[in-house]
């Protein structure tokens, strides 16, 4: 009660009883330019359309001699020239820790029907990541309550990773997975462009009241203007600062980047900027860089943002210009494969594409000779598959190749485990089928083919 009463101080305190009015001069397609604001509106300001029967609210984009243009949040119709325009200054949001359970929009505004109080602090949408040499280094390994997570791509606390699927192979199943099990104090989550039915059937069906009772959704459906998508997966870096200040541990969760990248492409065509990477602006990469850059460690002695950015690619193209930008500057990245999520297994997570950096710091010695054993045998299978697959393979050639066939349905098996017990306990499941290949192996491999140093069976006795 006292943090919503010292909110709603700070609002009233806020509130500006003279605001600065302009009247529209004209309507160029979906921008609005007015007169008579130049010299008091701020590019990013926010303007409001002032009509009893059209209410219409806006973003200032550009500033050119004595006119302003603002790019409406809804389409122009029935703005007439003349009609009076107010700048309503700088957005910002105040978050709360009674924003916990809840589904908000782009601008705070709470989604699901309650009441929703401000924190007593606005912190603004686009803050500084914080100071490089001052940030901490990246934490534990995390428990995810997935197997191939708490073995073959850990995540450590701080560490930031890309998701990158195509459409329909489980990415938001997998996000929602992550949300339920990896270890923190608080979860944020940013759903940027998704189908409406989906935000109440993600918050209700998917993470249910457990994994809402210690989330807050942040929601910019697909037909929201592409200033409130834009803006949907800033205002949730800005709810995590705010719980990453206190001292939490924060798991942010952005799906999707491309649909974050794609409202700004609309954004900064309409403020004049050209398209360069195909089809996108070339401030499309300063803008993904530094929301990335946000998260991640903290300063020393308070939180940490561990984040997961999901990436739509088109026909698994890693190289188009969203998943080439974010890749370069995160911790890690999996690669989800559409012909794995089509013959059942999920997640469809292709190991060997999929790289964590946080290796082989977040392992012991004997579980990076496990995990680089693993990575042996499956890329061994992998490469000679088509040739197994029509029985153009005669056992006994390859050695290595012997033992990946005869485990490879259970290693398969493996990355689709969920991990009740957590890494050390995923990890002795893993060494039993290692051991079980050692075992086929026995008295045939020469010491330069052994798996492993001295064998994972061994090596963790």
């Amino acid at each position: 009660m006292e943090e919503s009463i010292t909110g709603l101080r700070a609002r009233i305190a806020q509130m500006q009883p003279v605001k600065s009015v302009g009247r529209v001069q004209s309507v160029d397609g979906t921008t609005i330019w007015i007169r008579g604001l130049s010299e008091v509106a701020c590019i990013g300001d926010r303007l409001r359309l002032i009509r009893p029967d059209f209410p219409l609210e806006g973003e200032v984009l550009r500033i050119r001699d004595d006119m302003v243009a603002m790019l409406p949040d809804e389409a122009a119709d029935g703005v007439s020239k003349g009609d009076r325009v107010a700048v309503l200054g700088a957005p910002t949001l105040a978050p709360c820790d009674s924003w916990i359970g809840r589904v908000v929009d782009a601008y705070g505004r709470p989604l699901d029907g309650a009441p929703l109080s401000p924190g007593a602090v606005p912190r603004a949408f686009r803050s500084n990541p914080p100071p490089a040499a001052a940030r901490g280094r990246l934490g534990a390994r995390l428990a995810t309550g997935l197997s191939v997570f708490d073995t073959l791509l850990p995540i450590v606390q701080g560490q930031r990773i890309g998701l990158f699927a195509g459409s329909g192979v489980g990415k938001s199943r997998l996000l929602a997975n992550l949300a339920q099990g990896v270890e923190a104090d608080v979860v944020v989550l940013a759903l940027v462009g998704e189908r409406g039915r989906e935000v109440l059937d993600f918050v209700t069906s998917v993470l249910g009241e457990e994994g809402m009772a210690r989330s807050v959704v942040v929601a910019a459906t697909s037909d929201r203007s592409p200033l409130e998508r834009r803006r949907c997966p800033l205002a949730a870096m800005t709810i995590a600062e705010h719980f990453r200040d206190q001292g939490k541990h924060v798991l942010y969760l952005a799906d999707s980047i491309t649909r974050f990248a794609e409202a700004h492409r609309e954004v900064a065509i309409a403020s004049g900027e050209m398209p360069a990477l195909r089809g996108h602006p070339p401030s499309v990469a300063h803008q993904i860089m530094r929301l990335a850059e946000r998260a991640g460690p903290g300063e020393r002695g308070v939180g940490d943002i561990t984040a997961v950015f999901s990436v739509l690619v088109a026909g698994s193209d890693m190289d188009e210009p969203v998943a080439d930008i974010l890749r370069g500057v995160l911790d890690g990245h999996v690669v989800m494969d559409r012909k794995i999520a089509e013959r059942g297994r999920f997640p469809a997570i292709d190991l060997l594409r999929s790289v964590s950096r946080s290796l082989p710091e977040a392992a012991s010695p004997s579980e990076n000779e496990t995990i680089q054993t693993v990575r042996q045998l499956m890329g061994a299978y992998a490469q000679s598959e088509t040739m197994v697959r029509a029985g153009l393979y005669r056992e006994g050639e390859d050695p290595i190749l012997d033992q990946a066939i005869k485990i490879w349905s259970e290693l398969d098996s493996f990355l689709a485990l969920s991990s009740p017990g957590g890494p050390e306990d995923a990890f002795q499941r893993l060494d039993l089928i290692l051991r079980k290949a050692n075992a086929i192996g026995a008295g045939r491999l020469p010491a330069n083919r052994a798996i492993g140093a001295s064998g994972p069976a061994t090596a963790r006795a």
